[in-house]
């Protein structure tokens, strides 16, 4: 197995998920993503987020559902900020598909 593919064997479990999850919040409040809608919100810690994630129930479903189909990209678990001007705090925080985060966002430009 080469190192790609170990890379993309590790980002489809659990922690891989997180991972990729909570480092992609962090590039977006650091500004290297999108740094007018992001760069400067708070974020929980680390550890803390890991632990909370593993912990809560609509996560631990959709990660099951996701690997159930095959890993389709629509049904990857999301973190949704709830109030799009606040950061990434644990009561601003939800877990919804990839699909269902993406849509939100796109409703709320056309609000907007």
């Amino acid at each position: 197995m080469t190192r790609t593919e170990s890379n993309r064997k590790y980002w489809k479990t659990i922690n891989g998920k997180l991972m990729t999850t909570y480092n992609n919040m962090d590039r977006r409040v650091r500004g290297y993503t999108k740094p007018h809608i992001y760069k400067g919100l708070e974020i929980c810690n680390r550890s803390d987020f890991y632990f909370w994630a593993t912990l809560d129930n609509d996560f631990t479903e959709l990660y099951e559902i996701w690997v159930e189909s095959g890993y389709e990209k629509g049904l990857s678990p999301s973190i949704d900020r709830i109030d799009s001007s606040k950061g990434y705090t644990f009561d601003n925080m939800r877990w919804l598909t990839q699909s269902e985060n993406s849509r939100n966002g796109a409703i709320n430009r056309w609000k907007l």
